[in-house]
């Protein structure tokens, strides 16, 4: 069991470069990870199933202690990244099916891997843990709306329809997880720490369907998406950041926030753009996968780095 233990430690904190791996191997070799493409959405529950079971009840609870916050963090996240990716696909002039995924992209709550990296810049990780259960609670509704306001210039939306499938691939695993956490906790609680094993496998499976079946339109439109993608997070996380600032919240606040808002939850984005869309949409969503992670390493690191110097002012000796 020590052995799995350390085994899912390394994946998870090698993930972005195993999903590089697999996006790049997807790529030229398309045959390899064709095969996912149609199991995303069972891929997808699993990895909200592993989420559940990571919660229970009471960590409903930081939501009401702390409504503002979380309030603010919500708010944020369904303004920012949904603002931000209509007003790219608009300035880039993106093909149809592209412009929906970065939308969808934009749509979508925030992922589990921004409590991660959160917890890896000294931020406030109960916030960031919090606005991810908010914002995923949200999304049968919000998601599918915003989506449909947005993006209905360049395709035709059932807003019926996306809403159950997000019920289906996200809300219901969750509860399900919470459910077997709240009755077999102690069981679950010795498993748990394998769970980034399958999370990670999951996603990198994700990644790897998608990239194979749009190969051949990633070698065509990916430098275009990549910047589309890339201006995407970065824009996410400064403004996030900025308007945390401008509320005058503490740090650590400040970094869950940015953090929560740049990162969203592109496996989902990935499955509603194939099971809607086609494979062309879930492009994006499968570039976000990659790109926010190591993008979200790095600002970790960074806004960690900047919290130590902060630290180091403020104790420094008066001369």
């Amino acid at each position: 069991m020590q052995l799995l233990e350390k085994f899912s430690h390394f994946i998870s904190k090698y993930m972005a470069v195993f999903v590089i791996l697999v996006a790049a191997v997807s790529l030229f070799q398309p045959w390899t990870f064709k095969w996912a493409a149609p199991k995303i959405t069972i891929l997808l529950g699993i990895v909200m199933f592993g989420m559940g079971m990571t919660l229970r009840l009471r960590d409903f609870r930081l939501v009401f202690q702390r409504p503002r916050d979380v309030f603010v963090g919500a708010l944020a996240q369904f303004t920012i990244m949904p603002g931000l990716a209509w007003l790219l696909a608009k300035g880039f002039g993106l093909p149809p099916e592209l412009a929906a995924g970065v939308i969808l992209v934009g749509t979508c709550p925030g992922g589990t891997s921004s409590n991660v990296m959160t917890y890896l810049a000294r931020g406030d990780v109960a916030l960031s843990v919090s606005m991810t259960m908010t914002t995923t609670i949200l999304a049968p509704v919000v998601t599918p709306l915003l989506t449909w306001w947005l993006a209905g210039e360049w395709v035709d939306i059932s807003l019926s329809a996306m809403m159950m499938s997000i019920v289906q691939v996200v809300i219901l695993p969750i509860l399900l997880g919470i459910v077997i956490n709240t009755f077999f906790e102690k069981t679950v609680q010795k498993l748990v720490k394998l769970l980034p094993l399958v999370s990670v496998i999951a996603i990198v499976l994700i990644v790897g369907g998608v990239v194979s079946v749009s190969s051949q339109r990633i070698m065509e439109t990916g430098l275009l998406i990549m910047l589309v993608v890339i201006l995407h997070n970065l824009l996410g996380y400064s403004l996030g950041f900025g308007i945390a600032k401008m509320l005058h919240m503490d740090l650590a606040k400040v970094k869950a926030i940015s953090i929560e808002v740049g990162m969203q939850n592109s496996g989902l984005a990935t499955s509603l753009a194939m099971l809607h869309f086609g494979a062309a949409a879930a492009i994006p969503g499968a570039i976000f996968s990659v790109w926010h992670n190591i993008s979200g390493s790095l600002a970790a690191n960074y806004l960690a780095s900047r919290m130590n110097r902060e630290n180091q002012h403020q104790t420094a000796p008066a001369d």
